[in-house]
């Protein structure tokens, strides 16, 4: 028998009771690394969706570093009870966990992926990129990092080996197993409850995680009427994801030569007086059925930069928009002022106000994009800027119906447009004839093939086709409003129609 004769038993009980005090102080470790999760992947709104984060982010993470404590360091107690070979051993592979958690923890901020055969390919690309920057020393202070966490956890092991007898006096195992029990119990029914409401704060959490398979129960309660499955099938259709993590973006390559001498500006208003009486003022077109679906100026400058829904700023702000690096390659100089913080992969084209005055007024070829005031915006149109170039001009005003203006001619009464269309416009205007859909969710109005929009404001969906504005939030509420009246109307949605527009939102999202 293994626990044959006395003495081994003893040694066997106190590695034992040693392993759960060692799985404890891993687990207090793993809960630190695992902060970097929580931190890169921003609070909940709400105080439900609080305590489920904590409640899910303390008691997932000590379950999977429990599994690992059960797999691996309690076998040994039994089978091999020699003290130094099991601290040894549980050290290395308990410093080896804890990379392995930290390395995932990296990849999830820096690409929303976790450790896992679909993200195999990123990793191998990360590591060619690592193995050919990276010096002998940085491969020399990594393994020094290693080494001084495996003689951490050394330490740790020895430490607590020494005083396992006095620890196991305290009592403080039960507390700290009800505790863990009680989060683990309350994480996975809160998110049975929030997967049934389609509740954001806590749904939205359910990839944050490593190896996380939150619970559900649609099955069972639909089987008892406790839930209706076909409502609840409707509801998730018109879910999005908000803000999505990574993008297959563009969505097949953009090839197109260009017009190395076209001259485009694009001037968008930042202040909310109307622009009407300069399309009077300058013989400009004044188009009004165009929008800023966006909820604030910052998701307005991504979606006009971009040409995507401020759904994709997490995932592509750091990345420069496709269209405006073409044209930057292919000779087209191009550049844009802002005073507002612009996205990072758009700044090494920022110019200050006097250099874009400069550049934007001077007669030769560009495309230029400019976020202005209507004092900057005077200074600009005082002169003859709408008469050597193609000008194209709009403002932002979050979730209000705005001016359009141009110097050349759109089609009439081709449906509602948004800022997400003006990147599409200007790749047709220097003839770039790649199809916008691989780089954009909007389209050119040179030439729409769809008589509606749809984009999202914050959480909500919004479409907008005809005459009404359909509005439907997180938790698949909506609301139909007439837009010659602005009286919210009781009609029935248009389900295919919504389901068309999440499809279309989504295109470049990994997510779905």
């Amino acid at each position: 028998m293994i626990l044959g004769d006395t003495p081994r038993r003893q040694r066997v009980s106190k590695l034992v009771a040693w392993g759960h005090w060692f799985a404890l102080s891993n687990i207090i470790i793993a809960i630190c690394i695992a902060s970097i999760y929580v931190f890169n992947s921003g609070m909940p709104d709400t105080a439900i969706g609080m305590l489920y984060l904590f409640s899910n982010w303390f008691s997932h993470i000590a379950f999977l570093t429990f599994v690992g404590f059960i797999l691996v360091v309690l076998p040994q107690c039994y089978l091999l009870p020699n003290v130094k070979v099991v601290k040894v051993l549980s050290s290395v592979f308990a410093a080896i966990g804890l990379a392995l958690l930290a390395f995932d923890a990296l990849l999830y901020t820096k690409h929303g992926l976790h450790l896992s055969l679909g993200s195999v390919e990123v990793i191998r690309n990360e590591t060619r990129s690592a193995m050919a920057s990276f010096t002998w020393q940085q491969w020399s202070y990594l393994c020094l990092l290693f080494i001084v966490w495996l003689s951490l956890q050394l330490i740790i092991a020895n430490a607590l080996w020494q005083r396992v007898e006095r620890l196991q006096k305290q009592r403080v195992g039960l507390p700290i197993l009800t505790f863990f029990v009680i989060c683990f119990v309350s994480s996975h029914g809160a998110h049975i409850w929030a997967d049934a409401n389609l509740y954001q704060p806590i749904v939205k959490q359910d990839d944050m995680f490593p190896l996380s398979y939150p619970a559900t129960a649609k099955t069972l309660m639909s089987k008892y009427d406790l839930l209706d499955i076909q409502s609840y099938q409707r509801r998730k259709e018109l879910q999005l994801s908000s803000p999505f993590q990574s993008a297959n973006y563009p969505a097949d390559p953009v090839y197109c030569g260009i017009n190395e001498q076209a001259s485009v500006v694009v001037l968008i208003s930042t202040e909310p007086g109307e622009l009407g009486h300069l399309g009077s003022a300058l013989l400009l077109n004044n188009y009004t059925q165009h929008y800023d679906i966006s909820a604030d100026q910052a998701s307005a400058r991504f979606s006009a930069l971009y040409g995507l829904p401020s759904l994709y700023r997490s995932a592509l702000e750091k990345r420069r928009p496709v269209p405006l690096d073409l044209t930057q390659k292919l000779g087209l100089e191009t550049f844009v002022y802002s005073s507002a913080t612009l996205p990072e992969g758009v700044r090494s084209l920022q110019l200050e106000w006097p250099e874009f005055l400069q550049k934007v007024t001077t007669d030769s070829p560009k495309l230029a994009i400019g976020f202005v005031d209507e004092k900057q915006l005077n200074v600009l149109l005082a002169g003859e800027l709408h008469q050597r170039n193609m000008l194209l001009l709009t403002q932002m005003r979050p979730n209000q119906q705005v001016n359009l203006l141009t110097n050349f001619p759109l089609p009439q009464d081709s449906g509602p447009s948004s800022h997400e269309d003006i990147l599409p416009t200007l790749m047709d205007l220097v003839q770039c004839n790649a199809p916008a859909i691989n780089y954009s969710t909007g389209q050119s109005l040179l030439n729409k093939e769809r008589n509606w929009l749809v984009s999202n404001s914050n959480s909500k969906l919004v479409l907008v086709e005809g005459q009404q504005k359909i509005e439907v939030d997180g938790q698949g509420n909506y609301k139909i409003t007439d837009l010659s009246s602005g009286q919210q109307v009781a009609e029935k949605l248009n389900m295919s129609r919504l389901s068309q527009g999440v499809k279309h939102l989504s295109r470049f999202s990994t997510q779905r």
